[in-house]
This record gives C-alpha cells, structure tokens and sequence, in this order.
C-alpha cells in the first residue's frame, strides 16, 4: 500500500507523498512493497480501502520506481527458489525480482489497478517472468491466498483506515511450508521530518511483531528481529531519515 501526505505519511509507508509497501532505500532510491487492506472507510475520504488504493495507483503510470526491497533481496539471496508469495505486491517490483531468482511466486494486492500495472510489467520482464507469477487480488481481511509457500513475505502492510494485521501476519505464518521462511518488514516509527506526534498511529516494534505471530514454541526459529534506520526523501525533497524493522522467522521442517 502507499498513501497521500497526509494519512500515509502519518502511517509511514514510503516517500515523500506516499506509504503503504514502498519505501526510499539508504541510497535514495524508491523501494517497491505493495498494498492491501480491509474494507473500512476511515482514512479514505468516506469510500473502501480498495477504492483509496484503485486511485492512488491510477494517479500516475508508475507510482513507484520498480525496484525490489532491499531486505527482500538480503535476506533472500541464496536461498534456494521454491514457491512464494508477496503479500501486499503493489505494482510488482518484488514478485518480479523474485519470479527472475527462479521462483514460482502468487502476488497479491487489494488494488486491481495496481495488479494490471504488475501485470505490464512482468509481461515488459526478460526470461519468462511472467509465466511464473499469478497475480491475485485479495482485500487480506477478507481472503487468501490458498497453499503452502516455501517464503512468504510482505513488505510495509500499513493501510488507512481499520485493518487486521496481526491476524493477517498470522495467516502469513500459516501459510509458510515446513522449513519454509516468513519475512515481515515495516515501519517502526514515524519520520523525522514529521512535526507532530500522531498516538493513534501504532508502529509495533520487532519484538512485538514477533509476539504478535503467536508462533508455537519449538516449530519456528527466529533469524532476525531488528530494527534498522535508513534515508528516505522527505516532501520537500532533502534527505531525512526513519527507522524501519525486519523480522525473518523459519518453520522447523518436520
């Protein structure tokens, strides 16, 4: 997801005007994450999350720059490609970076208009990408992906409005294979640019995060859990600064 300079910058995904799933990397450029919500209205001037997101994404032919997310790529080169699936996927930059890795990847998003420009893209994509991705769109409050998945990661599910995101993440979890990987990032504080603080505005800790999973004692180990800063573009186009988390957990194999 990704938002206005209002309700997202408040909530934090991204840059400058926007949030929800993209973000500005340490060397300045755009990150890609995704989208998805629930069907509330608060935050979205009175119409549904999906509706918010459907016009956001509509606004330009490329809201974000197409690359994929730096702790994405980190953490997972080097693994072994399997299935996977990128929960909140936006306009595609990581389930095309991981569909490019060799992996079978189902990408969904609450956005229809963001999963049509996925879709170009990964058609633009060389090696037959797009033959390995099935875009999906879910509002993730609602529904979900179907099977078992060798990763699972979703980037910056931060959206206006009510959402269910620990019973979400939970979801996530149980849709990880045996000995599969969960990979969870998002914003653990607001940027430094901003004026005001905002309290009902709750951007969960690593730690919490990983509480939050309900995660069975002896069936997963975490791999990391932590928080890390990083520059991001402010409105006004100089650099500032905020702190983002990552958490990577494994599922025992049977």
């Amino acid at each position: 997801m990704s938002g206005e300079d209002s309700v997202r910058d408040q909530l934090g995904e991204g840059e400058a005007v926007m949030t929800h799933g993209h973000t500005s990397t340490d060397n300045g450029t755009q990150e890609t994450g995704g989208t998805d919500g629930t069907d509330g209205t608060d935050g979205t001037d009175g119409g549904t999350t999906e509706e918010f997101w459907d016009s956001r994404y509509g606004e330009s032919d490329r809201v974000w720059s197409g690359n994929p997310n730096t702790v994405l790529v980190r953490e997972v080169t080097g693994m072994r490609p399997g299935r996977a699936l990128d929960l909140g996927c936006g306009e595609g930059a990581d389930a095309i970076w991981l569909a490019a890795q060799g992996w079978r990847v189902t990408a969904s998003d609450i956005s229809g208009v963001a999963l049509d420009k996925a879709r170009r893209h990964a058609a633009d994509a060389a090696g037959g990408v797009a033959d390995r991705i099935d875009w999906q769109r879910h509002d993730l409050g609602v529904s979900f992906p179907a099977g078992t998945f060798d990763l699972v990661s979703t980037h910056f599910l931060h959206t206006p409005g009510d959402m269910p995101r620990e019973e979400i993440l939970r979801a996530a979890a149980a849709a990880v294979a045996p000995g599969g990987i969960l990979l969870i990032v998002g914003h653990a504080g607001l940027p430094s640019w901003e004026p005001l603080p905002h309290p009902e505005v709750h951007l969960p800790t690593p730690d919490e995060v990983v509480a939050s999973l309900q995660l069975p004692d002896g069936e997963w180990e975490v791999l990391l859990s932590e928080e890390h800063e990083r520059i991001q573009t402010r409105p006004d186009g100089r650099p500032g600064t905020r702190t983002d988390n990552a958490v990577k957990v494994r599922r025992r194999a049977v």
